[in-house]
């Protein structure tokens, strides 16, 4: 039907006026109290972001930062389809008064899955991951930055989820009889038997690092035959030609703590301005050695030795690293003494080496290596009077008193009283253990052997000798200790257990480059010569200076 002819649009205009009105005051009137409800009832983001979204209850959080004295509660989520629970990564308190201050508050804490960290000063992100099946929190790559702040570390490996009994509590409340105030010092060494040992605390500064295993690491050395230009040829296994490799790849791993890979620049930030001597026999240098290609990889160092002493210089720290031979870490002669024939050393059992204890107060941090020169041919000496020897004893002389293994001991006594007796040595003394050797069915020069060791053995290969020696090291390190009071500052650095294990690090017959070298067997069964005494580098000797590293950081670090 059309329009009459003079219709006029004009007529219509009040009307849509009047609609848009309405339209604009109902939609003003629905933002009040739209306003208002939320003003009431506040919804967070994480909860409209989750309504929306459907966020990953179990995601990895992007990090942690952990101040000083501050307290986070990390949760252990359940299943929440079950449960019907939302979970947040981190929960932080808004108050101290959400901060649980009792044995009883952290009891309380717990109830919900919850794990409560108190007084860790962290540096960095730790690696936070979640299992997204189980609900399981794994905290590695936890490093504190400040150990009188943060001695206790939790370690969270593989732990177990957050699972609910009939009460409605989680199984971690199992664990809140561990968990003290702050106030007091809890023993974090050990979990009850009863509880799995994946939850464990542990004490960074006392735990003990030489009860543990061997664990394989693909991650492979901290160095190359080819990336150290100090290896000595002898200790250069693949330089030597030595076929396998898997003997580079293995790592110690302390039964209740991690040893952390060896960190070089760390390393020489904790020795700034300092000096680290290594005193003793060749394993003394392949320790060195070992040390300086570590350390090789973050700045090549000035040789600044000399015809007594090698000195090598990292100019970034002003960090030293010295050796200086001493066989038998006493002091010894060669000139001719009554029954004593030329060519068999004196060794003075009460008189320490002077060509080393005249650089002593030079020295910040002493390693000492000693041992191996006790099976050398040589007569023992105390307040003059010759009281025993090795390979020699003149005959009609009678009974030996001191044989070579009570010389041995003796020694350790002597040297360690002197150095900290001395009043000029303010530093650290450690006495590194008995490097045990693997010669199998017979001595070095007698047909022992460690041809075609490629891996750890399973238990430790016992040796009458290595047992006797440590025993007679250890008793002389404890009265030198005793003697030297509280305070001192000796340390055992005790190895010999642990690398026990490990016939398969020595250099065995690959002990030069020479193509036409013997490394098989004879047609007799007879063992090529070959060295297991010292290690293979890159190898085992590199853990050393790994436990070293931890041993230097807890003396300076904990002060």
């Amino acid at each position: 039907m059309s329009s009459p002819k003079n219709y006029s649009g004009a007529v219509g205009v009040p009307r849509s006026l009047c609609n848009i009105a309405l339209s604009v005051g109902g939609l003003a009137l629905f933002l009040i109290i739209a306003s208002l409800f939320l003003v009431s009832f506040p919804l967070s983001s994480s909860s409209l972001h989750g309504y929306l979204l459907g966020v990953d209850q179990y995601r990895k959080p992007d990090s942690i930062f952990l101040n000083t004295n501050q307290t986070q509660i990390m949760f252990l989520p359940p299943d929440s389809a079950q449960y019907g629970q939302n979970n947040n990564d981190i929960k932080k308190p808004s108050s101290n008064s959400d901060v649980p201050h009792t044995s009883a508050d952290v009891s309380e804490a717990i109830t919900d899955g919850t794990i409560v960290m108190k007084n860790v000063s962290l540096s960095g992100t730790p690696d936070v991951t979640s299992d997204t099946t189980d609900g399981t929190l794994v905290l590695r790559d936890v490093r504190t930055s400040d150990a009188r702040d943060a001695t206790k570390v939790m370690e969270l490996e593989d732990a177990p989820s957050s699972t609910f009994n009939s009460s409605g509590k989680s199984d971690l409340q199992n664990y809140s009889d561990n968990l003290v105030s702050s106030d007091t010092t809890p023993d974090f060494g050990t979990l009850p038997s009863s509880q799995p040992e994946a939850v464990r605390m542990v004490e960074s500064r006392s735990c003990d690092l030489y009860t543990g295993k061997w664990i394989y690491d693909p991650a492979g050395p901290l160095y190359t035959n080819n990336s150290c230009p100090v290896i000595t040829q002898m200790q250069n296994c693949q330089g030597n030609g030595r076929p396998d490799k898997d003997y580079e790849n293995w790592r110690w791993k302390p039964e209740h703590c991690d040893l952390p890979r060896f960190d070089a620049r760390k390393f020489l930030e904790l020795m700034r301005g300092k000096t680290l001597a290594f005193i003793g026999d060749s394993v003394a240098r392949n320790q060195m050695e070992s040390m300086l290609c570590i350390l090789w990889q973050v700045e090549a160092p000035k040789n600044r030795g000399s015809r007594r002493m090698q000195r090598w210089y990292f100019r970034s720290t002003s960090t030293s690293i010295v050796r200086i031979w001493s066989s038998w870490l006493l002091h010894k002669t060669s000139e001719p003494f009554t029954s004593v024939p030329d060519g068999v050393v004196k060794v003075h059992l009460d008189l320490p080496d002077e060509d080393f204890m005249e650089y002593l107060p030079t020295f910040d941090v002493v390693v000492l290596s000693s041992g191996h020169w006790f099976a050398k041919q040589s007569a023992y000496f105390l307040n003059g009077t010759i009281i025993g020897g090795q390979l020699w004893w003149p005959k009609g002389a009678g009974k030996m008193q001191v044989n070579n293994i009570d010389a041995f001991g003796i020694s350790v006594e002597t040297c360690l009283t002197a150095i900290a007796s001395h009043p000029k040595f303010k530093g650290l003394a450690i006495v590194r253990s008995y490097s045990p050797d693997h010669y199998e069915g017979g001595a070095w020069n007698t047909g022992g052997s460690c041809t075609g060791k490629v891996k750890p053995m399973p238990t430790v290969v016992r040796n009458g000798f290595t047992d006797v020696m440590h025993e007679k090291q250890v008793s002389g390190f404890e009265r030198a200790v005793k003697k030297a009071g509280t305070g001192s500052k000796l340390r055992l650095m005790d190895i010999t257990e642990p690398f026990g294990y490990r016939p398969d690090g020595h250099p065995g017959p690959y002990r030069s480059r020479d193509p036409n070298k013997i490394t098989k067997r004879g047609p007799n069964g007879e063992p090529p010569p070959q060295d297991c005494l010292h290690w293979c580098m890159p190898g085992p000797i590199d853990t050393w200076n790994e436990i070293l590293l931890e041993v230097i950081r807890r003396e300076f670090e904990g002060k």
